[in-house]
């Protein structure tokens, strides 16, 4: 295929354009990963987290102490697996309200999604307090001992020290946001699929979509789409999951809407230094320009909105959107 960008499918920007802002969009087919992956099942081939970052006007943090066995006495933020048939949301609301700390939650936006492949996804929250009263030791129970505001002076014994650097991210995100507000979209999907800010044709132009594998971060997804268009480039170039503008979860039935999709925003770019055979630096050939595509399936397409190209390329050099941490 030629190098030259085409100009894109009006249809195709408009959906670029509701990612942007946050919506979503049907996924209605998988193009390259289906095969290694199985269709998304809670309790048996995923399992997703819901993590509250809770603050009061002090800015202290909600901490619960643990009741289980392995951690007894042992502090942590407000976490739990969802369970069957409930939202990312209704999942966060039920952990922090009947199961740990006492208190009627409502989530502002996610802070951060931590992947160890699409069998383990976990969704940090940011919440506010809306009712409920804090859980005190007459109320301990299976799930929680007590409840509590944390202001991070006094040493605690903490389950886990991973929540610090999420408490920190609410903090900062709090004073000075850093992505827009970012709550799941009510959307089916059956797998765990990653989909990327990149366009072709296949025939019908649509934004690549890749299914999640096992074997890797759920962000390896854009590798396998660039791989598959552009095996020779591949080599030369990093693929960078920027983040998220959305992502898109049901869940109310069971096994056939337990995925999730991340609609994304993903960079290639050029290695500094290019080699040949022998080991020695070579110029590079066509330096701003994307490189060609080498599978007839896919084609590099034109932004032709000014303001569209601009959002991208403001998200892509301050990477204001949701980040994606793989724990791989």
């Amino acid at each position: 295929m030629s190098q030259q960008s085409s100009n894109m499918d009006p249809e195709v920007e408009e959906q670029v354009e509701r990612l942007l802002s946050g919506q979503g969009s049907e996924v209605t087919g998988c193009d390259v990963g289906l095969e290694q992956s199985k269709p998304a099942t809670l309790r048996k081939t995923v399992t997703y987290i819901v993590c509250a970052v809770i603050f009061n006007e002090k800015e202290e943090v909600l901490m619960v102490q643990e009741a289980k066995q392995d951690c007894y006495k042992q502090w942590y933020l407000p976490a739990g697996r969802v369970e069957v048939g409930e939202s990312l949301e209704e999942a966060l609301r039920r952990e922090v309200r009947y199961e740990e700390a006492g208190f009627d939650c409502e989530p502002i936006t996610l802070l951060l999604i931590q992947e160890q492949g699409p069998q383990w996804i976990r969704f940090i929250f940011l919440a506010n307090v809306t009712g409920g009263s804090l859980k005190g030791l007459p109320a301990a129970d299976k799930e929680s001992l007590q409840a509590s505001w944390w202001d991070r002076q006094p040493v605690l014994p903490l389950r886990g020290r991973d929540i610090l650097r999420l408490i920190d991210c609410g903090l900062k995100y709090r004073r000075d946001p850093c992505h827009p507000f970012t709550l799941p979209v009510d959307l089916s999907c059956r797998h765990v699929v990653q989909r990327l800010v990149l366009v072709f044709m296949a025939p019908v132009l649509h934004l690549p979509t890749a299914a999640a594998v096992k074997t890797h971060a759920v962000t390896w997804a854009a590798n396998m789409v660039v791989q598959d268009a552009m095996p020779l480039a591949y080599r030369d170039h990093d693929v960078n999951t920027l983040g998220a503008f959305s992502l898109q979860h049901n869940g109310r039935q069971h096994g056939k809407t337990d995925g999730v999709c991340f609609n994304t925003l993903v960079a290639l770019v050029p290695d500094h230094v290019r080699r040949n055979e022998d080991g020695e630096k070579v110029e590079r050939v066509g330096a701003g320009r994307p490189p060609p595509v080498e599978n007839p399936r896919y084609v590099w397409h034109r932004v032709q909105k000014p303001t569209l190209r601009e959002k991208l390329l403001e998200k892509s050099k301050n990477t204001s959107i949701l980040p994606i941490h793989s724990l791989y």
